[in-house]
């Protein structure tokens, strides 16, 4: 879902603020993030990144494009992947300099493929072709660089969802998937609506129906469960994002594509897992929140990041948190980026759906 015919809801508005004023009552022990604007080497909208470490990150998105930094981002070096010149890469996921993953869609069914680069995008290698006249594949999400999971809007009934565990085929794994609900689907927005944690553990969100959810597994996709949550569900809205910071603790943002209910964007934590899901104060975005990510990604980082999550919401704007959502603050003056994603506080980057531009988001240790 989330294709093409979306974009007539979207105007592109570009702006780039250096480092906003603290709001009143924020937290005192985070400061406002610095935001440094970097060349991403490519006009082309990106629509998904994915930092390695501190160094490397991958960046994709428009007519075939993906962008590569090995320097913290310094020097970006932007390429197109042959033969994919008239799609759309809706997800990264990468490994090292050399080892990386990417989705992508297009107008047809043979459009929705995976490809996979092991010398740092020397050659791209198929690994998948969408067999499925009316399947929509979203996001994929991996456990280690030969184990993981991508996920489909739904088709008849069911998940056709896929799984690798050699890095090379990808096997069937719609009979263990939960029944799907009518018109059940999930969004394309930032590769972010599938999550993994762990050595096993994996949570999409979902929307499009009358009920959005979360479906989780806690092993690599063996059995999975269903579980309603209380954001807005329907033809064009429900959970856009989805990110957790250990086996319990999450967090997912979403909203509604209509601009007609603009109001809409909210997000959701968890302590159990994904089992059962809070509405958190509301964000101080509007539309639909695409992309959101924890500020901290391992147990090296200090304490007081735990909680903090940056969120993207297209034109709506992008927020922070210190607090999982009881505390926001304005990212002021940013809009149009689609992905936010971080190797560290001091190392994250937020990707830009309109014109390629790509921010350096940095929180003080």
């Amino acid at each position: 879902m989330f294709g093409k015919s979306f974009v007539a809801f979207i105007v592109s508005v570009f702006a780039c603020a250096i480092c906003g004023a603290q709001e009143p009552g924020a937290d005192t022990q985070i400061s406002q993030p610095a935001l440094r604007l970097q060349n991403s080497g490519t006009t082309n909208g990106l629509i998904a990144v994915w930092p390695v470490n501190d160094q490397v990150v991958w960046a994709c998105g428009r007519n075939g494009t993906y962008t590569v930094t090995t320097d913290g981002g310094r020097t970006w070096n932007a390429h197109v992947v042959p033969g994919a010149e008239t799609l759309q890469f809706r997800d990264v996921q990468a490994f090292s300099r050399k080892v990386a993953y990417l989705l992508s869609i297009g107008d047809n069914p043979t459009d929705f493929r995976i490809y996979k680069t092991e010398d740092g995008g020397v050659t791209w290698v198929v690994q998948f072709v969408n067999p499925f006249a009316t399947a929509f594949y979203d996001a994929f999400g991996f456990w280690t660089e030969n184990r993981g999971i991508v996920h489909s809007d739904s088709l008849n009934g069911t998940f056709p969802d896929r799984r690798t565990l050699d890095g090379m085929t990808w096997q069937s794994i719609r009979k263990n998937m939960p029944p799907a609900l009518p018109g059940e689907a999930s969004f394309a927005s930032s590769g972010t609506c599938v999550t993994t944690e762990g050595s096993s553990n994996a949570w999409i969100g979902t929307g499009g129906s009358t009920i959005a959810r979360v479906l989780a597994t806690r092993d690599h996709g063996n059995t999975w469960a269903a579980y309603d949550t209380p954001l807005l569900s329907g033809p064009a809205a429900g959970i856009f994002t989805i990110d957790f910071r250990g086996p319990q603790h999450g967090i997912l943002g979403g909203g509604d594509l209509d601009p007609n209910y603009p109001d809409n964007a909210r997000t959701a934590v968890s302590g159990d897992g994904g089992k059962t899901w809070t509405i958190t104060n509301r964000p101080p975005v509007t539309g639909a929140i695409f992309g959101l990510s924890y500020v901290r990604r391992n147990e090296s980082q200090p304490e007081k990041f735990k909680r903090t999550v940056v969120i993207t919401a297209n034109t709506g704007g992008a927020a922070w948190t210190p607090d999982e959502g009881t505390t926001w603050h304005k990212l002021h003056g940013v809009t149009g980026y689609w992905a936010v994603a971080f190797a560290s506080p001091e190392a994250g980057w937020m990707v830009n759906g309109n014109t390629g531009s790509i921010l350096k988001i940095s929180f003080q240790p």
